[in-house]
């Protein structure tokens, strides 16, 4: 209203101006007569009568002629038109109306205000339409009544337990009777907690679905703003809101925003965000019950929350919705997979077994990139093999066309990927090698990619080991074949990656004897918790000194084992790199082939997809392996 308001009184003045401008110039072009022949013709007896608007003068001469001129302040002007005996008539001034007045007086004021106020409102956001142009304080929660909201659990898949603990709320909410004969009384929150894209919000709409009952939404953002007291006010007009429609749910999804723990960092508790807080905690238990409401809130980051927040009576429950198991997935991937039209070659359990780590965002990404595969395809169905290539670009990155690399540091990074998969396949507890890729993806130029054989929890010293020893293959590999003057960067994040695990074997995960079981590992981002606004040290010199001597001696014996087994294995070191120079791409069937050293199939879907360019190393035959990677250059 406000907003329309004002964008009318600007066009109006806008349109006022120009009509005066535009009527300005058109009268200066009737004006045909200048003052001196107006006067000359009065002392002649030629004009007849005139006529007097302040300054503006239009009269008749004695032929009958017309005409109009312009007079500057003359005090003389009507001695000599009565000496003349000249017809004077004179204009009466134009009195302006009230309305006029009022708006003339009072006009740029009124605009200023309006302007003011616009400006206001689109810094906080706008507001609900029709309340006004001082609703900082209303809430903006939007309520979705109980037919709007259409997903039910039958929607929610992969978290089986998330599901157990939230069904007795909507038990609740459904009757509430039920639970009261016992002297139960409705949970007053539920935090949902998890890693991002694993379903809180989902699982939250799914209770308000189920319970039919209205469902407010709201983030944590919302409630900030830039004048203190403005997100409190929302909190109180939000829980009014909630009280009009109970029983009833509110959805606070990314909570985080505004329940950090209060006192945090070096600044003061007076601000906005912890005025906001406090409001909530008085909310959700106070001295005014708030029968019949349920909180329910989303967080991936639990760590930060203020405990006052946590305690029972507030979030009395804290759901864990975690990333899916191997059935979880599947189960998720047969929900999206009802929304596209699949081949009759789809496995959606082989899938399921490839994606350990997905989350549920990432699997129903995976089912839109494969029909996104497949349109380009011009498909008309979704085939195991757009779904295995949606897969690997979502694990591994996408395939870079566009850059083409020289033989030389093409066949550098052959020899580098062939090194981590031969490390990899002979080092004890090692997960499978899943593909080596010498297609330059994401920001790297060659892949190898490890893939569990199911889902795992926890990692033994020995798999730790053989993780480093692998990490270290690609570095070994180009050391032997191409000599230590002509080792190349691409080992620097598997450097890092080595020295960290390392480390945390030592530091954290007590996995040296010589060390023990204990944590020598510093807190970090202690002052973003409000916990200490220092970091003190708690290692003596002496044994910081000992940590970095066990890990030095963690990566030199798994550096001396990865270059054992590279050099025990050269025949096959030197196969796998040429077969990656000829096809690209290998899988696991063809690795298994190079370790059985047997003779080399094509990987699947290579004849539709042939590598790009020439193959500059002679093409590998069946059962031939290369002996001397010198002469192929």
């Amino acid at each position: 209203m406000i907003k329309n308001v004002v964008l009318w009184v600007v066009i109006a003045v806008v349109l006022m101006s120009l009509f005066n401008n535009f009527g300005s110039q058109s009268e200066r072009a009737d004006s045909a007569l200048s003052y001196s022949q107006f006067i000359e013709s009065v002392k002649a007896g030629q004009v007849q009568q005139v006529m007097i608007d302040e300054h503006v003068i239009k009269g008749k001469m004695q032929g009958g002629q017309v005409f109009k001129t312009y007079a500057p302040s003359d005090i003389h002007l009507v001695d000599d038109l009565l000496a003349n005996g000249v017809e004077i008539k004179a204009v009466p001034p134009e009195q302006p109306s009230l309305l006029m007045n009022l708006l003339m007086s009072f006009g740029p004021m009124l605009l200023l205000i309006g302007i003011w106020v616009f400006f206001m409102r689109q810094m906080q956001g706008g507001g609900a339409a029709g309340r006004g142009a001082m609703s900082f304080g209303r809430s903006k929660a939007r309520m979705l009544e109980e037919d709007q909201i259409k997903v039910t659990f039958s929607d929610v898949a992969g978290c089986d337990e998330a599901k157990e603990e939230v069904e007795e709320m909507v038990d609740f909410l459904k009757d509430p009777a039920k639970y009261q004969r016992l002297g139960g009384k409705i949970p007053r929150g539920a935090l949902m907690i998890g890693p991002p894209g694993t379903g809180k919000t989902l699982l939250a709409r799914a209770i308000a679905g189920e319970a039919k009952v209205p469902f407010f939404t709201i983030s944590g953002s919302d409630f900030v703003e830039m004048f203190v007291g403005v997100g409190a006010s929302r909190v109180r007009d939000m829980f009014e809101q909630a009280k009009k429609h109970a029983p009833c749910i509110i959805f606070i999804d990314e909570i985080d925003a505004v329940g950090r723990q209060r006192g945090a960092g070096l600044g003061g508790g007076n601000d906005e965000r912890e005025q906001t807080l406090n409001q909530l905690l008085v909310e959700m238990d106070g001295f005014e019950g708030n029968e019949g409401i349920i909180v329910i809130a989303a967080t991936n980051r639990p760590d930060v929350l203020d405990k006052a927040l946590l305690r029972p009576g507030r979030f009395d429950r804290q759901v864990t919705v975690g990333l899916p198991d191997v059935r979880g997935r599947e189960q998720i991937l047969n929900v999206h997979m009802k929304k596209v039209p699949a081949a009759d070659d789809v496995e959606v359990k082989y899938i399921a077994q490839g994606t350990p780590g997905f989350s549920g965002a990432d699997l129903a990404n995976l089912v839109n990139e494969a029909a996104l595969f497949a349109a380009r395809m011009n498909k008309r169905v979704v085939s195991m093999f757009d779904l295995e290539k949606a897969k690997d670009k979502l694990i591994m990155g996408a395939e870079r066309h566009t850059m083409v690399m020289g033989d030389k540091e093409k066949k550098m990074t052959a020899y580098h990927e062939a090194g981590h998969a031969i490390v990899g396949k002979l080092v004890p507890e090692h997960d499978p090698v899943y593909k080596v890729s010498i297609m330059p993806r994401g920001r790297a130029l060659g892949v190898t990619m490890f893939l569990p054989e199911k889902d795992q929890y926890s990692a033994s010293k020995q798999k730790l080991d053989s993780m480093i020893s692998s990490l270290y293959g690609g570095r070994i590999a180009e050391e032997i074949v191409f000599g230590w003057e002509q080792v190349s960067t691409g080992a620097s994040n598997d450097i890092e990656r080595a020295t960290e695990l390392a480390r945390n074997m030592v530091t954290k995960w007590g996995l040296s004897q010589r060390l023990g079981p204990l944590a020598y590992s510093e807190e970090e981002g202690e002052v973003f918790l409000g916990r200490s606004v220092t970091q003190h040290k708690t290692v003596a010199e002496e044994t910081s000194h000992t940590i970095d001597e066990e890990i030095r001696s963690f990566i030199d014996r798994n550096y001396e084992r990865a270059e054992r087994l590279i050099k025990e294995n050269l025949d096959i070191l030197h196969a796998m790199a040429a077969a990656l120079m000829k096809y690209e791409t290998i899988d696991k069937d063809q690795i298994e082939d190079l370790m059985a050293r047997r003779p080399v199939r094509d990987p699947q879907g290579w004849q539709d997809t042939p590598p790009r360019g020439g193959v500059k190393i002679d093409d590998l035959k069946e059962g031939n392996i290369i002996a001397n990677p010198a002469e192929q250059s």
